[in-house]
């Protein structure tokens, strides 16, 4: 008798750790696991705005997976999915290779949501990976090496759009980075303008008062202009036009306005709701028995209305329940209704200040700084145990990862 094949579609924190898990939890023999992503590296989410504006290592932010997990349990296989066949069980790979499987797990993450505003997907430029942030790094390079030849203020003017975490973390990043990067490239850092634009009346409006207020006082110390309750309406290659007859000279618009399940999957026959793969309570498919679907692509409704949020918290809390799950359905038992508890959330604003909410607790400045870097320093722990923590703070290869950006 073969042994079960479970394959895991894509290797962000749902399918890392499920494959991680898995390797705890399977037997000697018990299954075959494949994990399939389209990159050597997992890369950290939570921390791209770093690779933005280069005050990161990229071996920091981007680890190789076959160092991440046992080759003699998991077999990884660098290839992007091109389609599923759910009747056959198989997945397809660009290139034409086919990897059947029994039990499946999709994990393919998010893709940036831009709301239908003209140029903004061609324009824009996206914190949505490890790469399209490299890009963002290349694009500050760019235009301070054309500022030398045409002295055009637009070109030291950076843009954020969104106001949520992500925005307001990349904000709080140039701050930190774009000094340095002027020094180095002989840059007068006073030239330089940092602005955020957010269409509610706030930033982080979801957070208390305070915790507003604090960011917004951080944001103004370190000179960002920051505009609210204003929308975009266009994009250029030179410009952001805004209501009220308001424009942005900028060659750089950096998006954080949202994102969408992965629209890959629309065309595998899967149920799709509000663009997205529904799961029951133990994180199977609905209506399937052998298809599972954690993190950003899957609606998981906490109640009737809301669904959870397309969070690395989220996908890090299903992660286990639904390795546990794959391996009780080989053994035939029974399967774990997965429950989430919101633990928090911290926003960094640069690496001295935080915002934050822990339980009750409202975070704020250096101790939300240094809550933010236990918050990581937690999950490179379950990654890979203190071996990988001390790795990736001392012992870093410092080379950059061969990319090749396109502008």
């Amino acid at each position: 008798m073969s042994k079960p094949k479970i394959v895991i579609l894509g290797a962000g924190y749902g399918g890392i750790i499920t494959s991680k898990t898995l390797e705890k939890l399977l037997k000697s023999g018990e299954a075959d696991v494949t994990l399939i992503n389209k990159h050597e590296y997992h890369y950290l989410t939570t921390q791209l705005h770093k690779t933005g504006v280069g005050t990161a290592a990229d071996r920091q932010i981007a680890m190789s997976i076959p160092e991440l997990i046992n080759p003699n349990k998991t077999r990884f296989l660098k290839a992007a999915v091109s389609s599923v066949d759910l009747n056959t069980q198989e997945v397809y790979l660009e290139g034409g290779e086919t990897v059947s499987y029994d039990y499946l797990l999709i994990a393919l993450g998010f893709e940036v949501e831009t709301y239908g505003i003209p140029g903004v997907k061609e324009n824009a430029f996206e914190i949505r990976s490890f790469r399209s942030t490299k890009i963002i790094y290349h694009q500050i390079i760019k235009q301070f090496n054309l500022y030398k030849e045409d002295h055009d203020p637009s070109r030291l003017t950076f843009v954020v759009a969104g106001g949520g975490f992500t925005g307001i973390e990349m904000l709080g990043e140039l701050a930190d980075g774009l000094p340095k990067l002027c020094k180095e490239h002989d840059i007068p850092f006073e030239k330089i303008k940092i602005v955020g634009i957010e269409a509610a009346p706030s930033v982080i409006p979801f957070f208390p008062k305070q915790s507003i207020q604090y960011t917004k006082d951080v944001l103004e110390k370190r000179n960002i202009e920051v505009l609210t309750s204003i929308k975009i309406l266009e994009c250029t290659p030179e410009k952001v036009i805004l209501e009220n007859n308001l424009e942005v000279q900028t060659r750089t618009l950096i998006w954080s306005c949202g994102v969408k399940g992965n629209t890959i999957v629309h065309n595998w026959g899967l149920p799709i709701e509000k663009g997205k793969i529904p799961v029951d309570a133990n994180l199977r498919v609905k209506n399937m028995k052998n298809v599972f679907s954690i993190g950003d692509c899957s609606l998981f409704m906490k109640d009737e209305k809301s669904a959870l949020p397309p969070t690395a918290q989220v996908a890090l809390q299903q992660a286990p329940v639904c390795a546990k799950n794959i391996v009780a359905s080989i053994r035939g038992e029974s399967l774990k209704t997965f429950e989430y508890h919101h633990k928090g959330s911290v926003a960094s604003i640069g690496l001295m200040a935080a915002v934050g909410k822990v339980g009750n607790f409202r975070l704020s400045g250096l101790f939300g700084a240094f809550m933010k870097q236990v918050i990581e320093a937690r999950y490179l722990f379950n990654l890979g145990g203190p071996a990988l923590i001390i790795k990736q703070h001392f012992g870093i290869n410092r080379e950059p990862l061969k990319i090749t950006a396109k502008q």
